[in-house]
């Protein structure tokens, strides 16, 4: 099975940049698709972005243009680069990890991570 740790949640001034980290460990991580989903209080989870195996990626309307996800293979390791960040994307910023990229995009994904706080001040 996998094991994922998320790290760089942290509070950012608006119009800043984060970026944050899911580190991989067992099971064949670089096989699976991942995404990106946040939650924030009082509204439903959003998936934010996803990566396949091979490297195609998909992006929510609202962080287009402004995010990008890739993942490195070598290192395990999938990172979500956010820049130009708003207020109303604060939230719990979770990945998950699935063989099945239906399963990743639908939240039913079977390994996540803890999530890590991002906060994005006026």
């Amino acid at each position: 099975q996998v094991q994922l740790v998320e790290s760089g949640g942290r509070l950012v001034q608006a119009g800043g940049s984060l970026r944050l980290s899911c580190a991989a460990s067992g099971g064949t991580f670089s096989l699976y698709a991942v995404g990106w989903f946040r939650q924030a209080p009082g509204k439903e989870r959003e998936l934010v972005a996803t990566i396949t195996w091979s490297g195609g990626t998909t992006y929510s309307d609202s962080v287009k243009g402004r995010f990008s996800i890739s993942r490195d293979h070598a290192l395990n390791t999938v990172s979500l680069q956010m820049n130009n960040l708003k207020v109303e994307d604060t939230a719990v910023y979770y990945c998950t990890a699935d063989p099945s990229f239906n399963a990743v995009v639908a939240g039913t994904g079977v390994y996540w991570g803890q999530g890590t706080q991002v906060t994005v001040s006026s």
